[in-house]
């Protein structure tokens, strides 16, 4: 009898994971839509739960769905409706209402701990307050914006401190002036400003999308800056809140945040799915590449172990110990994903001739299907072109038509350099394949 939990598995490699977070500074903005009452509850027990799991959460809320709804049932309309709107007194009085009311009604949420579990009832505090500075929006073009306001400054070290006394701090979408005046004031500007002037690591936008789609590859799992800034200019059909979450994004990137994650509330699971599975299930904007192509160093015997071992076992490879991939770690290129090592290849120059042998060209089974074997072949024929090979060989028994397809030609044994003829294995009966340089 089968007596496996599927969840052991999921508790297993989502493990490091919540070792990675703990301790860590997350700022998640929740737009309105997602905070309506028949979508809240899931989200905030979600919350809850990083909390409990020792991550100093930062929650900003919007409001915007729920203060057009009040503008339309008290029939008032202002004269600009667009984000930045014009605030008049009464819009103004209806904002405030409103983030009150949601304010209070995310924190009698988190007060219940994680219900029908454990820890219902836990002790979780969640504090707000006059943390946001701003200052008036102005006049622009003429018009007169009134209680429009934009973000001055965060004050980080309330946030610190409040965050080290194990509160989670909740931040509405209201700014406060040193005359003593309150602003409307975007939660997705200070959803930025709290994640650069906390230096956070985490900046999560919870919208109504799961970031960028490309019309011809579908998500976009990780994009940098730059691609993200491309996009934008290249895509006119953009919704505004996705530009918006975009640029946020990528001004949180410049300003030192490593990576802003953008998931839907859609998906109620979208938070824990994003941050504990490797892959996430939404798009990632990524100061740095979360997927990089880079020399191997020692510290990698054992994700290449891991690696190799499923095909080593199958006969597709030979098998390599420890000590020969130490010794060989030189001649290795790895692709690395969010700490993994996802794939590998290797240049085996044949000293005294100008022939290498490509050698260990692996993609880890769940990542297979993209271009990442076309990667590593391609750095590896640049190296072996700069170290002036000619002519690059590789031997295998099972992958001939990848081969093929990217130029190689079947040749006899005997065209292989002589030492490594004689370290030739006839009873593999691997076919030899060579390609010009």
């Amino acid at each position: 009898m089968d007596t496996s939990f599927p969840f052991a598995e999921w508790f297993r490699s989502s493990s490091p994971y919540i070792n990675a977070h703990r301790g860590r500074t997350f700022v998640i903005l929740v737009e309105g839509q997602a905070l309506e009452a028949r979508r809240r509850e899931s989200l905030i027990q979600d919350v809850t739960l990083l909390h409990i799991l020792g991550v100093r959460v930062v929650l900003v809320f919007g409001i915007r769905p729920q203060v057009d709804q009040a503008l339309a049932r008290a029939g008032h309309q202002p004269p600009v409706s667009d984000i930045p709107r014009v605030v008049d007194d009464a819009t103004m009085h209806i904002i405030e209402r409103e983030a009150m009311h949601m304010r209070l009604g995310l924190e009698a949420q988190l007060s219940l701990g994680l219900p029908n579990t454990p820890m219902y009832g836990a002790d979780i505090t969640a504090v707000s307050g006059n943390i946001v500075m701003a200052r008036p929006f102005g006049i622009r073009d003429g018009i007169d914006y009134l209680h429009e306001g934009e973000v001055r400054r965060v004050r980080a070290e309330a946030i610190t401190s409040l965050l080290d006394q194990r509160h989670i701090v909740v931040l509405p979408p209201i700014g406060y002036s040193s005359t003593g005046e309150v602003f409307d004031v975007s939660a997705s500007a200070i959803a930025l400003h709290a994640a650069t002037a906390l230096k956070a690591d985490k900046l999560i936008l919870i919208g109504d999308s799961s970031g960028f789609t490309d019309p011809s590859s579908g998500l976009l799992r990780q994009l940098t800056p730059a691609d993200a800034e491309r996009f934008m200019a290249q895509s006119d059909a953009l919704p505004g809140e996705l530009r918006r979450h975009l640029g946020v994004a990528c001004e949180a990137a410049r300003q030192g945040v490593a990576r802003t994650h953008l998931i839907s509330w859609r998906d109620h699971d979208a938070l824990l799915g994003e941050l504990f599975t490797r892959d996430g299930v939404g798009t990632m904007i990524t100061r740095d590449r979360y997927e990089q192509l880079r020399d191997a160093e020692l510290r990698d015997v054992g994700g290449l172990l891991a690696l190799l071992k499923p095909l080593e076992e199958q006969g597709v490879l030979v098998a390599r110990s420890r000590e020969r991939l130490e010794h060989d770690m030189g001649d290795y290129l790895v692709i690395e994903r969010d700490g993994m090592i996802i794939g590998c290849a290797a240049l085996h120059v044949d000293h005294g001739t100008d022939m290498a042998e490509l050698a260990c060209v692996v993609v880890h089974g769940s990542y297979r299907g993209g271009e990442r074997g076309d990667v590593l072949l391609q750095a590896i024929e640049q190296r072996a072109r700069r170290q002036g090979i000619r002519e690059l060989y590789a031997l295998t028994t099972h992958t001939a038509h990848w081969f093929f397809e990217r130029g190689f030609e079947t040749v006899p044994v005997e065209r292989l350099p002589e030492a490594r003829r004689q370290r030739y294995n006839p009873t593999r009966n691997s076919r030899v394949l060579i390609k010009p340089l």
